[in-house]
């Protein structure tokens, strides 16, 4: 970067110098760390810039590809990638398992960049910014899941905070959203019934899915600590995926809020040190709040699946990996479910969740909700659909969309 006489006049009378945006400072025998961190930043800066580059070489790869009709993934390619990056990493005197853990992420924004850009090419983008409906204001978990879809598939996007799942829905059933971004299930606290007890009766298509991790923090508005707190704000899910933690201040008051971002609104307006909500840290910092204490979830891994759902079904191009949701009710004779899996079983497709819940207004009977890897245009899932449809009593397909949970690859070092 070129630098004008007044602006390293400026930086010379600063005891400093520039490298790219940055001004560094000078070394200070009293605290040596200034001018090291200044150039840990410019380092990282240079990093960005370089994922940045390699983040646009992966879109020019994903224009080859959708030319010449390759698939998105090529795992071997991925392998021998990482592999070789481990063996230059040995060079520099870099941790294998250090190059795996981020080159795998490296992979992944790759892998899902490329996809999105394949299916904007065969699914026309809307034309105005779309308008995403999800629980909660601004700073909850689904609030977050939404703002990352519409990174990934938009350049920007209308919010749309709603009370209850149910209204979720209905903002797009009447057209005045464009997408529902909605929890499915959860890690630690398993699948939301709620939700999946909806979808028998919505009219509505599964067009996305994505995962966040769930950091869950206890979060205050000043100065307090622990043992203060009397009453805490929460969605039901947070406090149990964290009940072992909260069993540890069995003096605390458990208030349930329609979402975490409703918890943090209410102990940010209360001003108490008394109070505190259970959110993210993101989440806590739209609203002034502070963290008081991280890593609360009975699980290490915590992860919630959010689905997403529109009006108007998708296509999924047969270059990217695609998953297929249905929706079935067996007969009541012995069998019957077991017999219905080993159609897609039959047909070499992979079943990756299976939940049952009761049908409203018929005791004793369920829904089956099963989630199959594989493309609903493939003959193989054509053939298993017509199978399917006469062994059972009632089949719907709930929707078909690229599976964007990329299983990383490991290096055979």
């Amino acid at each position: 970067m070129k630098m004008n006489a007044k602006t390293n006049n400026k930086a010379s009378q600063m005891g400093g110098f520039f490298i790219g945006h940055l001004q560094v400072s000078p070394m200070n025998p009293e605290n040596p760390l200034l001018a090291l961190r200044d150039k840990i930043s410019a380092v990282d800066e240079k990093l960005l810039a370089l994922l940045s580059e390699r983040r646009t070489l992966a879109v020019e790869v994903a224009q080859a590809k959708l030319a010449t009709h390759r698939p998105i993934r090529d795992v071997e390619r991925e392998r021998a990638l990482l592999e070789n990056l481990i063996s230059l990493g040995k060079k520099h005197q870099l941790d294998a398992h250090y190059i795996t853990r981020l080159f795998q992420l490296v992979i992944e924004d790759s892998v899902l960049t490329q996809q999105a850009l394949l299916q904007k090419n065969l699914n026309h983008p809307h034309d105005h910014a779309p308008r995403i409906a999800f629980l909660g204001p601004k700073g909850s978990y689904s609030h977050l899941a939404a703002r990352k879809y519409a990174t990934r598939h938009f350049d920007s996007m209308v919010e749309i905070g709603c009370l209850k799942f149910h209204d979720i829905i209905h903002q797009v059933e009447s057209g005045q959203a464009d997408y529902a971004v909605m929890p499915i299930e959860n890690t630690s606290s398993g699948s939301i019934n709620d939700v999946y007890d909806l979808l028998q009766q919505t009219t509505l298509s599964i067009v996305g899915e994505l995962t966040i991790p769930i950091e869950h923090c206890v979060l205050v508005n000043g100065s307090t600590d622990l043992q203060q707190i009397e009453t805490v704000y929460s969605h039901p899910q947070p406090f149990q995926q964290c009940s072992q933690f909260i069993n540890r201040f069995p003096q605390w008051k458990i208030e349930y809020t329609e979402s975490t971002a409703a918890a943090m609104e209410k102990v940010a307006a209360m001003n108490s040190p008394k109070v505190a909500a259970l959110g993210s840290e993101a989440g806590g910092e739209l609203y002034g709040l502070q963290v008081l204490e991280r890593n609360l979830a009975n699980q290490q891994q915590n992860h919630t699946r959010f689905i997403v759902l529109a009006r108007k079904a998708i296509e999924v191009s047969g270059q990217v990996p695609a998953k297929t949701t249905l929706i079935m009710a067996t007969g009541q004779q012995a069998g019957a479910l077991v017999e219905a899996l080993m159609v897609l079983r039959n047909h070499g497709l992979i079943m990756s969740k299976l939940e049952n819940r009761p049908i409203n207004g018929n005791p004793w009977e369920e829904m089956f909700y099963i989630d199959v890897q594989g493309n609903l245009q493939s003959e193989n899932m054509q053939l298993a659909l017509t199978e399917l449809s006469g062994l059972t009593r009632s089949l719907k397909v709930l929707g078909c969309y690229p599976g964007e949970n990329v299983v990383p690859v490991e290096p055979r070092l």
